[in-house]
């Protein structure tokens, strides 16, 4: 497990490097203008349809359905077919009606913007297609527990947009946006390709060779359905955080000038620990504990949950308290230069502690729900997650008059805890109890006061340093 957890994490940092790399170029390619504008419109549509649809939504209701299918080489080719063939229609419906669509999102947009963005939008949506295909192939990897593909193969995304912002860096800022669409395009193309390889190497194009071969004659309508059951309050529970994150940064707009800034910058601090090692940890877990389960044992899974739920409060825990004492210090080292000035970086410090408060609670919950989606209680995991999004909204309402900024990033703090609490209720405490009666919470309690003193002392000198 620790290996599968190591290579996940290493894929993971390293797409988050070559993406700072990359965002650092185009900042200096395209600065702010109204063409980066449009980039990124015409990106937001397929890349929010990915992170709702594709990813996460996909993989948890996949997993456990194909753990249980009979004919897994079957059922993996049915119900490749059913949303290969849904995507490839919705492709072909924005690429028919590309206005209509950058109209929903960019609905504040002159007519000119939307001519603009329009094309960029067909282009950059056809990525959908080519990142569900990763998708269902890395899906099959980690049913073999091979994660480092699917982690690792954003790099080529990266690289690719690095090239064609290296190629075209002095060229005019249309031209640079529609060879960063087409990159976009080539990275997915590389994406798919890596995949198809280690697929070979691991053997497994047999198996959707098979499938497509037998998959008139095997009978899975009864396993497609349930899948289909699965699937949409998936969808439910893991667009919450997209829905959040969308709610903030409008409330953050009434907020002093500034405000969506500091989220953007503190969020993006934030998500590197918690992709790193909660995604990393849960990602690499989640075909254990599904086996575990779907073979009845309990114990099994208990034992996996167990290593995994120490490792990673551990790290998380040491995460918060570097985030937190050592807010400032990073954030002057990241931001602070040109127009992002002193009192800029200890805006944004104290929004990303507000941030690191929920960075247990929120890696909890997703070690946890774990369980839920591997006992095909998806319905369950999205009403909580429902209820910590409503929690979430009432707390930023509250908040954010008398903290501004950092008042929204407390209240998804305070909806991440909500969640933490639901979904170990649903669990079951006795599970949870179980894992805190061990040597390991002495030894956490230790740590932690002893990494809690050295992180002071050194936010302290920094602070003197830097000031």
């Amino acid at each position: 497990m620790f290996k599968s957890i190591f290579s996940n994490s290493f894929g993971i940092l390293t797409s988050r490097i070559t993406g700072l790399a990359r965002d650092i170029l185009m900042t200096s390619a395209l600065g702010a203008n109204v063409w980066s504008d449009v980039f990124f419109m015409a990106f937001k549509f397929p890349n929010l349809f990915r992170r709702i649809f594709a990813e996460g939504s996909f993989t948890q209701s996949f997993m456990p359905s194909y753990i249980a299918s009979r004919q897994k080489s079957v059922f993996a080719v049915a119900i490749f077919i059913r949303f290969m063939l849904f995507i490839i229609a919705l492709s072909l419906l924005v690429t028919l009606f590309p206005g209509f669509f950058t109209k929903i999102l960019a609905w504040d947009w002159n007519a000119d913007l939307i001519a603009k963005t329009a094309p960029l939008t067909i282009i950059n949506f056809w990525y959908l297609d080519l990142i569900f295909i990763v998708t269902f192939l890395g899906t099959l990897l980690q049913h073999r527990e091979h994660f480092f593909t699917t982690a690792f193969s954003t790099v080529w995304l990266n690289i690719a947009m690095i090239a064609a912002l290296i190629l075209f860096a002095h060229s005019d800022p249309k031209i640079i946006v529609y060879a960063l669409s087409f990159s976009i395009l080539a990275g997915g193309v590389f994406q798919v390709i890596t995949h198809l390889y280690t697929m070979r190497q691991k053997g497994l194009m047999k198996l959707l060779i098979g499938g497509w071969k037998y998959r008139k004659t095997k009978d899975v309508k009864a396993e497609e359905s349930k899948f289909s059951s699965l699937f949409f309050p998936s969808v439910l529970g893991n667009s919450t955080a997209q829905i959040a994150s969308f709610i903030d940064t409008s409330l953050a707009s009434f907020l002093a000038a500034g405000s969506v800034s500091y989220l953007f910058y503190a969020n993006r601090i934030f998500q590197l620990p918690f992709a790193i090692i909660a995604l990393a940890i849960t990602t690499a877990l989640f075909p254990a504990i599904a086996k575990a389960i779907n073979n009845d044992n309990h114990t099994l899974a208990f034992q996996n949950l167990h290593k995994a739920f120490w490792l990673l409060s551990a790290l998380l825990a040491l995460s918060v308290l570097g985030g937190t004492l050592l807010s400032e210090p990073i954030i002057w080292l990241l931001f602070e230069r040109g127009a992002f000035t002193i009192q800029d970086t200890h805006n944004t410090a104290n929004v990303l502690m507000m941030y690191m408060v929920g960075l247990v609670p929120f890696g909890l919950a997703k070690l946890f729900s774990l369980y839920l989606y591997a006992m095909h209680k998806h319905i369950k995991a999205a009403k909580i997650a429902a209820a910590s999004l409503i929690i979430n909204i009432i707390c930023s309402l509250i908040l954010m008059k008398p903290l501004g900024a950092a008042g929204l990033a407390l209240a998804g703090s305070i909806g991440g805890a909500v969640q933490m609490v639901l979904t170990i209720r649903e669990v079951g405490w006795n599970i949870f109890f179980d894992l805190l009666k061990t040597r390991f919470s002495l030894y956490f309690v230790i740590g932690s006061a002893l990494f809690a003193v050295t992180f002071y002392a050194l936010n302290n000198f920094l602070i003197h340093l830097i000031r």
